[in-house]
Protein backbone atom coordinates (compact mmCIF):
# COMPACT_ATOMS: atom_id res chain seq x y z
CA UNK A 1 0.00 0.00 0.00
CA UNK A 2 1.43 3.42 -0.88
CA UNK A 3 2.12 5.99 1.81
CA UNK A 4 -0.54 8.58 2.55
CA UNK A 5 0.25 12.31 2.69
CA UNK A 6 -1.07 14.05 5.80
CA UNK A 7 -1.75 17.72 6.43
CA UNK A 8 -3.60 19.77 9.04
CA UNK A 9 -6.95 18.98 7.41
CA UNK A 10 -6.70 15.16 7.47
CA UNK A 11 -4.18 14.39 10.22
CA UNK A 12 -6.61 13.92 13.13
CA UNK A 13 -9.06 11.88 11.06
CA UNK A 14 -6.34 9.49 9.86
CA UNK A 15 -4.56 8.94 13.18
CA UNK A 16 -7.80 8.44 15.10
CA UNK A 17 -9.22 6.02 12.54
CA UNK A 18 -8.23 2.92 14.53
CA UNK A 19 -5.56 0.30 14.03
CA UNK A 20 -1.90 1.23 13.64
CA UNK A 21 -0.85 4.46 11.96
CA UNK A 22 2.82 5.33 11.43
CA UNK A 23 3.63 8.94 10.60
CA UNK A 24 7.00 9.94 9.13
CA UNK A 25 7.82 13.65 9.51
CA UNK A 26 10.39 14.57 6.86
CA UNK A 27 11.75 17.40 4.69
CA UNK A 28 13.21 17.50 1.19
CA UNK A 29 16.48 19.05 2.41
CA UNK A 30 17.02 16.30 5.02
CA UNK A 31 19.56 13.71 3.84
CA UNK A 32 18.54 11.15 6.48
CA UNK A 33 14.91 11.59 5.44
CA UNK A 34 15.87 10.78 1.85
CA UNK A 35 17.68 7.64 3.03
CA UNK A 36 14.74 6.59 5.24
CA UNK A 37 12.08 7.01 2.51
CA UNK A 38 12.75 3.67 0.72
CA UNK A 39 12.90 1.84 4.07
CA UNK A 40 9.53 3.35 5.00
CA UNK A 41 8.01 2.55 1.60
CA UNK A 42 9.16 -1.08 1.91
CA UNK A 43 7.48 -1.29 5.32
CA UNK A 44 4.28 0.04 3.73
CA UNK A 45 4.45 -2.78 1.14
CA UNK A 46 5.14 -5.40 3.83
CA UNK A 47 2.32 -4.17 6.10
CA UNK A 48 -0.64 -3.11 3.93
CA UNK A 49 -2.87 -3.29 7.02
CA UNK A 50 -0.90 -0.47 8.69
CA UNK A 51 -1.36 3.11 7.54
CA UNK A 52 2.04 4.53 6.60
CA UNK A 53 1.63 8.30 6.40
CA UNK A 54 4.03 11.15 5.74
CA UNK A 55 4.10 14.79 6.76
CA UNK A 56 6.31 17.31 4.96
CA UNK A 57 7.52 19.24 8.01
CA UNK A 58 8.38 22.31 5.90
CA UNK A 59 4.94 22.53 4.31
CA UNK A 60 3.14 21.63 7.56
CA UNK A 61 5.17 23.60 10.11
CA UNK A 62 2.26 24.09 12.50
CA UNK A 63 1.45 20.37 12.46
CA UNK A 64 5.11 19.53 13.12
CA UNK A 65 5.12 22.02 16.02
CA UNK A 66 1.96 20.51 17.52
CA UNK A 67 3.54 17.04 17.22
CA UNK A 68 6.66 18.46 18.95
CA UNK A 69 8.92 17.42 16.08
CA UNK A 70 12.34 18.94 16.68
CA UNK A 71 14.51 16.70 14.50
CA UNK A 72 14.04 14.99 11.16
CA UNK A 73 13.15 12.37 10.30
CA UNK A 74 10.79 11.69 13.21
CA UNK A 75 8.54 8.65 13.37
CA UNK A 76 5.36 8.88 15.45
CA UNK A 77 3.04 5.90 15.83
CA UNK A 78 -0.58 5.72 16.89
CA UNK A 79 -2.59 2.65 17.79
CA UNK A 80 -6.34 2.85 18.23
CA UNK A 81 -6.04 6.63 18.07
CA UNK A 82 -3.50 6.88 20.90
CA UNK A 83 0.12 8.00 20.50
CA UNK A 84 2.29 5.02 21.44
CA UNK A 85 5.71 5.84 19.96
CA UNK A 86 7.72 8.90 18.99
CA UNK A 87 11.40 8.95 18.11
CA UNK A 88 13.58 11.02 15.82
CA UNK A 89 16.32 9.60 13.65
CA UNK A 90 17.01 7.30 10.75
CA UNK A 91 15.99 3.65 11.10
CA UNK A 92 17.18 0.65 9.17
CA UNK A 93 14.64 -1.84 7.82
CA UNK A 94 15.30 -4.12 10.80
CA UNK A 95 14.89 -1.29 13.31
CA UNK A 96 11.64 -0.15 11.71
CA UNK A 97 10.31 -3.72 11.69
CA UNK A 98 11.14 -4.03 15.39
CA UNK A 99 9.15 -0.86 16.09
CA UNK A 100 6.19 -2.24 14.10
CA UNK A 101 6.33 -5.53 16.00
CA UNK A 102 6.48 -3.74 19.37
CA UNK A 103 3.42 -1.71 18.48
CA UNK A 104 1.56 -4.82 17.33
CA UNK A 105 2.24 -6.50 20.68
CA UNK A 106 1.23 -3.59 22.89
CA UNK A 107 -1.33 -4.28 25.61
CA UNK A 108 -3.60 -1.34 24.82
CA UNK A 109 -5.49 -1.70 28.11
CA UNK A 110 -2.18 -1.15 29.91
CA UNK A 111 -1.37 1.80 27.65
CA UNK A 112 -4.72 3.39 28.55
CA UNK A 113 -4.17 2.78 32.28
CA UNK A 114 -0.73 4.41 32.07
CA UNK A 115 -2.06 7.42 30.14
CA UNK A 116 -4.86 7.89 32.70
CA UNK A 117 -2.32 7.63 35.53
CA UNK A 118 -0.22 10.38 33.89
CA UNK A 119 -3.30 12.47 32.94
CA UNK A 120 -6.21 11.76 35.35
CA UNK A 121 -8.56 14.02 33.37
CA UNK A 122 -8.51 11.41 30.59
CA UNK A 123 -10.54 9.06 32.80
CA UNK A 124 -13.58 11.14 31.80
CA UNK A 125 -13.10 10.29 28.12
CA UNK A 126 -15.28 7.21 27.39
CA UNK A 127 -12.78 5.68 24.92
CA UNK A 128 -10.04 5.88 27.55
CA UNK A 129 -12.04 4.56 30.48
CA UNK A 130 -13.57 1.61 28.66
CA UNK A 131 -11.43 1.16 25.56
CA UNK A 132 -12.97 1.07 22.11
CA UNK A 133 -14.02 -1.82 19.89
CA UNK A 134 -10.71 -1.90 18.05
CA UNK A 135 -8.80 -2.12 21.32
CA UNK A 136 -11.06 -4.61 23.08
CA UNK A 137 -8.69 -7.44 22.23
CA UNK A 138 -5.95 -6.25 24.61
CA UNK A 139 -2.49 -7.70 24.10
CA UNK A 140 -1.53 -9.75 21.11
CA UNK A 141 -1.04 -9.37 17.42
CA UNK A 142 -2.72 -6.61 15.54
CA UNK A 143 -4.11 -7.57 12.17
CA UNK A 144 -1.40 -8.21 9.62
CA UNK A 145 1.23 -10.69 8.55
CA UNK A 146 2.43 -13.03 11.27
CA UNK A 147 6.07 -12.97 12.28
CA UNK A 148 7.52 -15.72 14.41
CA UNK A 149 9.68 -15.16 17.45
CA UNK A 150 9.63 -12.73 20.32
CA UNK A 151 8.91 -9.19 19.11
CA UNK A 152 11.69 -7.63 21.19
CA UNK A 153 9.59 -5.55 23.56
CA UNK A 154 11.58 -2.93 25.44
CA UNK A 155 10.43 -1.45 28.75
CA UNK A 156 7.63 1.08 28.72
CA UNK A 157 5.16 0.95 25.88
CA UNK A 158 4.39 4.67 25.72
CA UNK A 159 7.32 6.84 24.70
Amino acid sequence: MPTQVLNEQNFQQVVSGGGIVLVDFWATWCGWCTRFAPVYEESARMHPDIVHATVDADAEQQLAAIAQVSSLPTLIAFRDGLPVYSEPGFKTSEQLENVVQEIMWLDMDEVRRELIKQNPELAQVPEMAQGNQAAAHGAGLAAGPLHYGWPGLRGAAVR
